[in-house]
């Protein structure tokens, strides 16, 4: 299991639409949970990106679960590949 940081923007159609926000994440978690996912996380932020996720599941998981939220037109996501320390503290041991 890997652990992702979500970060998303919300688009024009998103941004018309805020009130509905919290109704579609919660949508995504039960789509998240049904594709093997955990949400760690969720935080509505105010800067540059609009929401931070933490996700925890497999590369494919996570990338088919932000695909298929991604197609309804309500966000942009970029999403980074996180790891713990002690998961770097084992990459690093085999350099």
């Amino acid at each position: 299991m890997s652990t992702h940081i979500v970060l998303v923007n919300l688009t024009d159609q998103g941004i018309r639409n805020v009130k509905e926000s919290p109704d579609r994440f919660e949508a995504f978690k039960v789509l998240a949970e049904k594709m093997g996912i955990t949400v760690a996380g969720v935080y509505y932020t105010v800067g540059r990106y609009d929401i931070v996720v933490i996700l925890e599941g497999s590369d494919e998981a996570v990338t088919a679960a932000l695909l298929k939220v991604g197609s309804l037109g309500n966000i942009r996501t970029e999403t980074m590949r996180a790891y713990s320390v002690e998961a770097m503290r084992k990459l690093v041991d085999n350099l």
